[in-house]
């Protein structure tokens, strides 16, 4: 007998956290495994921010803080929606979670009821789809390749789109392409989405300031999609602040008020310290991060170049994130070391166990020709890693 509700057998693992776990597993065992596997800087947190972290601890902030985060933080929150994004949002729009995860995760539950369809432009993150289905909605992919640089089309989303759509989430910059859709794409997708006012757009920003060179813009700030636009964003990637968690988002003020019901019955107010430290993160210039941003533009050519030697191997030019999508699907049918390559999965699993190096299959991010690589970690661990991965694929 299964004591287990349905609502949990039915949501996967996460594909990059499993894969974390088998790499860390091996390691256990003394194999030399190199991990590209997971999204997270392998820079620490900037001084200032520890500082503020630092003086909150001593100021004694350790109480319960409001379900929806502190009202400086917030207010902070709103003047960097209007420096970077050009959004005017007030306080009561702001809802501040545990993570940008939950951020999403608390739309999801607010908005989404059975049956329900959610549009995910494909490849889109991981957790997009389990998140749906745990609404009990139903996540329909939209395809895209590396031909089209990972995007999809206006015409794409309009025939997507049905009675029963209620949400779309866009990701730019993309996990896990590193793709950006520039402004004059989403005014065109922008364009279909002003025909469908029954279609709600959730736009997750977490990569924004991780760009090389694409202007970013925020869907948002369309005039005629602002009120049905849900802005996400946190300080986790672009502020090597992962394990802080903090996330964010900028929405209408009914929905705001309705994920700060929901999170006061899950989680209530996210950590206080993390909170504080936010505030010195989101005040300060954007610049104070520009060293990072150089670290993985550098990292993004030196991976580029790498991959692109090794033969059967396709590869874009990401204008964001930290992630290469490399088209892996000229080895499906192959026979490499004695094990038979079907899918993105068996090829993934191949480099980890051969070439002991961790990636993500494009399976769990709705595209099964590729495989992610994340470029946050050293320029030594990325040389090493794809010299054994080409060494893996002779």
């Amino acid at each position: 007998m299964d004591l287990l509700s349905a609502r949990v057998n039915n949501l996967p693992v996460s594909a990059t956290l499993a894969m974390a776990a088998k790499a860390r597993d091996l390691k256990t065992k003394g194999v030399d495994v190199i991990g590209l596997s997971l999204g997270e800087p392998d820079f620490n947190t900037p001084e200032f921010i520890k500082d503020a972290a630092i003086q909150a601890v001593q100021d004694n902030w350790n109480s319960y803080s409001p379900v929806d985060g502190y009202a400086d933080l917030k207010t902070a929150i709103c003047n960097k929606f209007k420096r970077d994004n050009n959004l005017d949002y007030g306080a009561s729009q702001i809802v501040v979670s545990t993570g940008a995860k939950q951020s999403i995760a608390n739309v999801c539950m607010v908005l989404l009821d059975p049956e329900d369809e959610v549009l995910l432009p494909a490849p889109y993150w991981v957790s997009y789809s389990a998140i749906a289905t745990l609404a009990e909605a139903k996540p329909i992919i939209i395809p895209s390749s590396i031909e089209t640089d990972f995007k999809i089309t206006p015409e794409q989303l309009e025939e997507a789109i049905t009675p029963r759509t209620k949400l779309v989430m866009f990701n730019s910059p993309n996990n896990p392409s590193g793709t950006i859709y520039t402004e004059e794409e989403y005014r065109s997708l922008g364009k279909v989405l002003e025909k469908f006012p029954h279609v709600f757009i959730l736009s997750d920003e977490i990569y924004e300031h991780i760009n090389y060179g694409t202007p970013h813009f925020s869907i948002a700030s369309i005039p005629e999609l602002y009120d049905r636009t849900i802005t996400v964003n946190g300080v986790a990637k672009a502020f090597a602040m992962t394990g802080w968690r903090i996330g964010y988002i900028g929405a209408p003020e009914w929905l705001s008020k309705a994920c700060n019901k929901m999170q006061g019955q899950i989680t209530s107010g996210a950590n206080c310290i993390a909170q504080r430290a936010t505030i010195a993160a989101i005040d300060a210039s954007v610049n104070s991060i520009q060293y990072m941003v150089d670290e993985f533009a550098k990292r993004r050519e030196i991976i580029i170049e790498l991959l692109s030697e090794i033969s059967g191997i396709q590869v874009n030019q990401p204008q964001g994130a930290f992630y290469v999508f490399p088209d892996i699907s000229s080895y499906f049918g192959k026979t490499l070391a004695g094990k038979k390559i079907e899918n993105a999965s068996d090829f993934a699993l191949y480099l980890l166990e051969k070439a002991h190096v961790a990636t993500v299959t494009g399976d769990a991010f709705g595209n099964a020709d590729c495989i992610r690589i994340s470029y946050a970690a050293s320029e030594k661990n990325i040389r090493t890693a794809i010299a054994r991965i080409a060494k893996a694929l002779q």
